[in-house]
């Protein structure tokens, strides 16, 4: 298998990448994903805040991103909320933290470290920026096989203590990322009812 390569957004790509959003969130409304508009849009506002993922010259995986400050004392937000038109309309280049709008890898490409790759973009691209770190809602695919059983607090506290492995959640905890609360509501996905972890990676914590 080739290597894997980062490069930055063009707007050529946005087909691809589109496509890659609904073959990997099958469950979602595809009304919350990104569509070709929308990743053309991030092609004009914020192509440096969007990182893909090329084997040869084929899109398999991406991160998106923008910059914009967030208020902790009242953090309940849902993407579309957040991020804006196209979900990039609310960035702002003196924001001091990076959102997290997106990290999606073909399912034939997992376990590749293509994941692992983009976030340590982000991290190099918040360090460079000086941005004080990294916040996003973190999607629980895993809970869709737990829900019958157990609360969505209950299963994010299982996946945390390292009781229960959740397909995202314990890969962000892999990169150093904290969970500071749940979001309601966060984005339509019959996976986890619409539930998200809010997690945050701080600049210098590692």
């Amino acid at each position: 298998m080739s290597e894997i390569r980062l490069v930055g957004l063009e707007e050529s790509m946005a087909p691809a990448l589109a496509a890659i959003e609904l073959t990997c969130f099958p469950m979602a409304n595809p009304d919350d994903l990104l569509s070709e508009a929308d990743i053309s849009a991030y092609a004009r506002v914020f192509p440096e805040g969007y990182f893909v993922a090329l084997d040869g010259e084929t899109p398999v995986g991406m991160g998106a991103g923008i910059f914009l400050d967030f208020d902790f004392d009242h953090p309940q937000h849902t993407l579309a909320g957040i991020t804006g038109e196209h979900q990039c309309g609310n960035h702002d280049p003196d924001g001091d933290w990076y959102y997290g709008t997106d990290i999606t890898v073909l399912p034939g490409y997992r376990g590749r470290g293509i994941g692992r790759k983009l976030y340590e973009a982000r991290k190099d691209l918040v360090r460079r920026y000086g941005k004080r770190g990294i916040i996003a809602g973190g999607a629980l695919p895993g809970f869709f096989h737990h829900k019958d059983s157990m609360s969505v607090e209950e299963y994010v506290s299982a996946v945390v203590s390292g009781e229960l492995t959740d397909p995202t959640l314990s890969f962000q905890l892999s990169n150093g990322f904290e969970v500071r609360g749940l979001l309601e509501n966060y984005m339509e996905d019959e996976a986890d009812d619409g539930w998200a972890t809010l997690i945050v990676w701080e600049s210098g914590s590692e």
